[in-house]
Order: structure tokens, then C-alpha cells, then sequence
């Protein structure tokens, strides 16, 4: 939480996070702290079976939409492109994605990833690229 928290303070409007790990790594957890950040404080949920949640913030006192995409149950590209993925990837919100590898050809290049691993014992090791100051 406090890490996504971080990340969604240094974040702007049309920003793309990719989030990449396996089950259970923490990604919606991470959303949860970028969403807090965004001043939102309605219920953080993976979206795995709408694939697409909008969350209503602010920033800099004007307002902000926070989309969570969660790729999980997606298996084809037609399928991402028919969720009409670019709209939001090229617009004003913020968009955080989970599963983010199955829409590789979708992403900008100015994404930024956060690569997620479980590490024996259950710790977890963040990677970011994209993102100065992390």
C-alpha cells in the first residue's frame, strides 16, 4: 500500500503503469495505495471479471479518473482491443494495469512497469522502470 502510495503521488494525468507478477504478488494492493494517494477512498477491487473499474480522484484539485484493467481472464489481443483499451490508454486518467504483458502492443513507450516477484519466504521484490526517483 504505502509503496503504491508513493508511486500514485509521482504520478501526472495520462500516465500508464503496467504491473507485472505472478497471483497473489500484491498488484491489486499496489492499485489500493495509488488509488489512496488519489485521494479516493471507495473500495479498491480487482476488476477480474468487469476487466475494467473507473475510480473517481483528484489531483492538484482538479479531478481525476483512476482506470484498473485487470488482463487476468483476457487471452487473445482482439480481446483487448474490442475492451477499446486505447481510448484510455490516451486519455486524461490515470490507467494502472494488471496483467499488463498481454497488451505489450498496446502500450505506450513512456509506460511505466513495475515488475513484481515472491521471493522465498514470502517477501516481495519491486522493480521500476519508468519512474525517476524510484
Amino acid at each position: 500500500m504505502e509503496l503504491g502510495a508513493e508511486i500514485g503521488r509521482r504520478l501526472g494525468r495520462g500516465d500508464v503503469v503496467a504491473l507485472h507478477g505472478p497471483l497473489g504478488a500484491g498488484k491489486t494492493t499496489l492499485v489500493k495505495g495509488i488509488a489512496r494517494s488519489l485521494g479516493i477512498v471507495e473500495s479498491v477491487t480487482s476488476p477480474s471479471f468487469t476487466l475494467i473499474a473507473e475510480y473517481e480522484g483528484m489531483q492538484e484539485e482538479r479531478p481525476l479518473v483512476l482506470y484498473h484493467v485487470d488482463l487476468y481472464r483476457i487471452s487473445h489481443a482482439q480481446e483487448i482491443a474490442d475492451l477499446g483499451i486505447e481510448e484510455i490508454l490516451n486519455g486524461e486518467g490515470i490507467c494502472v494495469i494488471e496483467w499488463a504483458e498481454k497488451a505489450a502492443e498496446f502500450l505506450p513507450d513512456s509506460a511505466i512497469h513495475v515488475d513484481i516477484t515472491i521471493k522465498e519466504g514470502g517477501e516481495r521484490s519491486v522493480e521500476i522502470s519508468g519512474l525517476s526517483g524510484l
